[in-house]
């Protein structure tokens, strides 16, 4: 494989991680916090509606717990590609 074909690979599959990433981030973050609110809210979570967990903390555990993911994912792609720093 060229190195302009391998970059091309890593790119491509960098994209498809990002695009998985903000499909989730976009779900959590405007569907589910903005847009189900209403009936989410029929659903009690420890006496709290789950329309209103999500707006207030659902999303930002979902938000931190994807960094983690997309920098694990990354070492993991680095490392396939051969691009890592260690």
């Amino acid at each position: 494989m060229s190195l302009n074909a391998k970059a091309a690979e890593y790119w491509k599959a960098n994209v498809r991680l990002l695009m998985l990433c903000l499909a989730i981030w976009f779900v959590v973050g405007y569907v589910l916090s903005i847009m189900l609110v209403g009936p989410l809210n029929s659903i009690s979570v420890g006496g709290y509606p789950l329309g209103f967990w999500f707006a207030q903390q659902g999303s930002i555990y979902v938000f931190v717990a994807l960094i983690f993911f997309y920098a694990s994912r990354m070492n993991k792609l680095d490392r396939q590609f051969d691009v890592h720093e260690d």
